[in-house]
């Protein structure tokens, strides 16, 4: 962990703090901390997340990012009791473009992000698991975009969820808010794996290893090139592609690699 979070962390009581965050050897975990509020997504809460994120995506020692939650529920969206207290339209629209930056900025940073998910994930909470690279639950954990339940489609947690999973799947929990259990989740495509809640922690742990123990400049370049091309028509994708990898190949860990690999030995990657 850096001197400047070690301060930081000093200074704030963590009960209070809104996002906990701890580093080791490259791996960065931020942990939402309103365990009584199941973790709602305040004004306060996005504004702490963006921060730590936009402070992670320049660090060259942050290799990967996993979020979790504190306490039972791993997160149940926005806050309806803060919006509920401001009923105007623009304080809404700035609302949800704060969220939807926040969410965006998981895709664009290049560290990968894992979901730690246990108990509830609904509404902007299952926009979250969807809208990070990769995510593990806990076989007890539940899923869904709950707002049609009090009047509210849930806009943009429909965005990152219907590139998750099929259209069929994503129209029935959204128009349904029905919960859906996490071995559904991991057949609909919106989780990577569902484990034990004993197992949780050593199953992301895993996961963030396997990644963190290959070539930087590999998972930043395909981290990158995998969201860009999926919103390219086919032909333009691989032309896309194609550069993008031939850029890759000049990498000194490729070389490395190819070495490696023929040499019948383990790769030495280059710092970042």
């Amino acid at each position: 962990m850096n001197t400047e979070i070690l301060n930081k962390k000093e200074t704030i009581d963590e009960s209070e703090a809104l996002v906990l965050c701890e580093e080791n050897e490259g791996l960065v975990t931020l942990t939402l901390n309103r365990p009584r509020q199941f973790n709602a997504l305040s004004e306060e809460v996005l504004a702490a997340l963006q921060q730590e994120l936009d402070r992670i995506a320049e660090d060259q020692n942050a290799r990967l990012v996993v979020i979790a939650g504190n306490g039972k529920a791993f997160c149940a969206g926005h806050d309806l009791k803060q919006m509920r207290a401001c009923r105007e339209e623009d304080y809404y629209r700035t609302l949800f473009k704060q969220c939807s930056k926040m969410m965006l900025t998981l895709n664009q940073m290049p560290q990968p992000v894992i979901a730690k998910v246990q108990g509830i994930a609904t509404a902007a909470g299952c926009q979250l698991v969807a809208a990070c690279d990769l995510a593990v639950a806990s076989d007890d954990s539940r899923f869904a975009t709950s707002g049609i339940n009090v009047g509210l489609f849930c806009s943009t947690p429909s965005v990152p969820v219907s590139r998750n999973l099929g259209r069929k799947q994503a129209m029935e929990l959204l128009l349904t808010g029905n919960f859906i259990d996490a071995h559904t989740a991991l057949q609909w495509g919106l989780v990577n794996r569902v484990v034990p809640a004993s197992r949780l922690d050593q199953e992301v742990d895993d996961l963030a290893g396997s990644i963190m123990s290959k070539s930087w400049v590999a998972v930043a370049t395909g981290k990158r090139m995998f969201y860009k091309q999926l919103e390219l028509p086919l032909e333009s994708a691989y032309d896309y592609a194609s550069g993008v990898m031939a850029g890759n190949m000049m990498a000194d860990d490729v070389a490395e690699g190819v070495d490696a690999f023929m040499q019948k030995r383990p790769p030495v990657w280059k710092d970042r």
